[in-house]
């Protein structure tokens, strides 16, 4: 059995696109996926399957979740190994005593990143790095305000989805919880 981590893009975020988690449990449950918890209301998701293969396993997901959610959420899957790996890779050990102003996002793919056009939006406070496929932002006065933060996306060229420090360390808990 694998444990992954199903991270869904833009679910239940200022009263949009809502999913309640235990529905969302629900479907899961019903593609056969087991050991499902889910941490706060924002789509984090970890579980247990024996399917090796990530991309018929997202798009399995996105399809059981369409009907419930009215369009195929961005997801993004993890292994366990691989959310561990991006913590321990975390480039702003510093930044991790302040959780809420450091984020990872993860990329649907390597990305094709515009160096250029990220450093001109990132403000003086910021810093920012990308490791494999983490785009890693450390941003002291806030993501809010963050012109980095809201153009990351796209000068990336890939999808990616966000989690602030102490999400990311609390997803990786339960996941070990559950191996």
């Amino acid at each position: 059995m694998i444990t992954w981590i199903a991270l869904f893009r833009a679910i239940n975020v200022g009263g949009r696109n809502t999913l309640p988690m235990k529905e969302l449990t629900d479907v899961l449950a019903k593609l056969g996926l087991s050991d499902i918890r889910t941490y706060i209301q924002s789509g984090n998701v970890v579980f247990r399957t024996s399917q090796h293969d990530r991309g018929a396993l997202t798009a399995k997901i996105r399809e059981a979740v369409h009907p419930s959610h009215g369009c195929p959420p961005a997801t993004i899957l993890l292994k366990a190994e691989e959310l561990a790996r991006a913590i321990t890779a975390n480039p702003f050990p510093a930044a991790a005593a302040e959780p809420k102003s450091l984020h990872l996002y993860f990329l649907a793919q390597p990305p094709a990143p515009d160096l250029a056009a990220l450093n001109a939006l990132k403000a003086s406070s910021e810093a920012f790095a990308i490791v494999g496929q983490v785009f890693y932002l450390h941003a002291p006065q806030g993501i809010g305000r963050s012109k980095l933060a809201a153009g990351a996306e796209k000068r990336l060229g890939v999808e990616t989805t966000a989690r602030n420090w102490r999400t990311v360390n609390k997803v990786l808990a339960l996941a070990r919880e559950i191996a």
